[in-house]
């Protein structure tokens, strides 16, 4: 018995159908659940997900701890604080060790070199998270980094703002950290929390108060 090529039944052309309809709404379902950060390729982190951090304090330690913590995908500095703007007069271990740093960070060679002093201040670390952000992060939206001078004003008008790492000096660590906690922020600081007994209580007390975490590192990287 001949059959001609040229005729399929029907119920076989309404099952191709059925087939590439399902194959087609399974292959859209699974897009849709893959995870963003797969979507983004490795190391990728979607925006809802990063905390939004502001950095209080950029002096030279502030500015040296600042780099690891520009490394981390899941971080976002939005802000940054300090009373000095553009300054030259640090003290550090050595003349060019922090230059240089943060040179190679940016991938400047010749990022402030020929500049007095050793430099620190809010639009220095401005300078340094914008263009960090803008060199690795180039596929990703970033409205540029907010320079405060009072801790206190940022704390205001930052109202995305999940937490804050204090890099201050020692004593208004525990100072900023209260204010901080008491607008629901997140605190990280370098060590020590305080540098008075009762300063140490005040803000122990606010964070087992408000469950807030309070972080104090005694390291340039936190793990």
């Amino acid at each position: 018995m001949k059959t001609n090529p040229t005729k399929t039944p029907l119920h076989h052309k309404r099952l191709s159908r059925r087939k590439f309809v399902l194959s087609g709404s399974a292959a859209a379902a699974a897009f849709a659940i893959v995870p963003r950060h797969v979507l983004g390729g490795a190391g990728f982190v979607a925006p809802s997900e990063k905390i939004t951090l502001a950095y209080i304090g950029c002096g030279t330690q502030g500015l040296r701890e600042m780099l690891a913590m520009l490394e981390m995908p899941e971080v976002q500095i939005v802000a940054v604080c300090d009373p000095v703007k553009d300054g030259h007069d640090y003290v550090d271990w050595s003349k060019d060790g922090l230059r240089a740093s943060i040179a190679g960070a940016l991938e400047k060679p010749d990022w402030r070199r020929g500049t007095p002093g050793i430099p620190g201040g809010r639009d220095v670390a401005k300078g340094i998270v914008e263009t960090w952000y803008a060199n690795r992060r180039r596929s990703e939206k970033f409205n540029g980094c907010a320079a405060y001078v009072d801790f206190r004003e940022l704390l205001d008008k930052e109202k995305d703002l999940n937490a804050v790492k204090v890099m201050t000096p020692d004593h208004l660590h525990a100072t900023v950290a209260i204010a901080a906690m008491n607008k629901g922020k997140h605190v990280l600081m370098h060590k020590p929390l305080a540098n008075r007994a009762s300063c140490t209580r005040l803000a122990s007390g606010l964070c087992m108060r408000t469950c807030l975490p309070l972080f104090i590192a005694a390291m340039a990287t936190v793990a």
